[in-house]
């Protein structure tokens, strides 16, 4: 396995795309944001201050995703077809999880635009409840499923 972002003398590059065939491209990442019980309870009423907090991380993340190329200085600009960014509530856990689906048909692969969407709405998360809960944590931003292009499918395992 070769790093692709580095030329023959250790320099980073923008990878050269231009001889690839578009294909479709598709990439689900995810991630969770842990917090109090009480925080939780706020989100699902609507209690909280700054408004809808996961209609607001939806629109966040998907905005970031068509953004990745500007905050990622190796990414490629991609004409993204499609964003998608789903939640669950583990009221056990007292935690989010995120679910950021990404589609194109390109030169190269998504995972990026997803893996920054996840992280995007997490973080909105975190910014729209912090003034009741400093103590939320990011955690498993992670690569879950990713199919087409010259890699094929990759299926993360399933964690313990």
């Amino acid at each position: 396995m070769e790093l692709t972002h580095f030329d023959k003398y250790g320099k980073a590059i923008m990878v050269d795309v231009s001889a690839k065939t578009a294909t479709h491209r598709e990439a689900v990442a995810g991630g969770s944001i842990t917090m109090k019980p009480e925080t939780l309870a706020l989100i699902k009423k609507g209690g909280m201050e700054k408004g809808d907090v996961l209609g607001v991380a939806r629109v966040a993340g998907i905005m970031a995703a068509k953004k990745t190329f500007e905050l990622i200085p190796m990414c490629h600009p991609l004409n993204i077809t499609s964003v998608k960014i789903d939640f669950s509530i583990d009221e056990p856990a007292s935690r989010i999880d995120i679910k950021a689906t990404a589609k194109v048909v390109g030169q190269t692969g998504i995972e990026m635009e997803a893996l920054t969407a996840a992280s995007v709405a997490a973080l909105t998360i975190y910014d729209m409840c912090k003034a009741v809960d400093r103590a939320m944590i990011i955690s498993d931003i992670r690569l879950l499923e990713k199919r087409g292009g010259k890699s094929g499918e990759y299926i993360a395992p399933q964690k313990t």
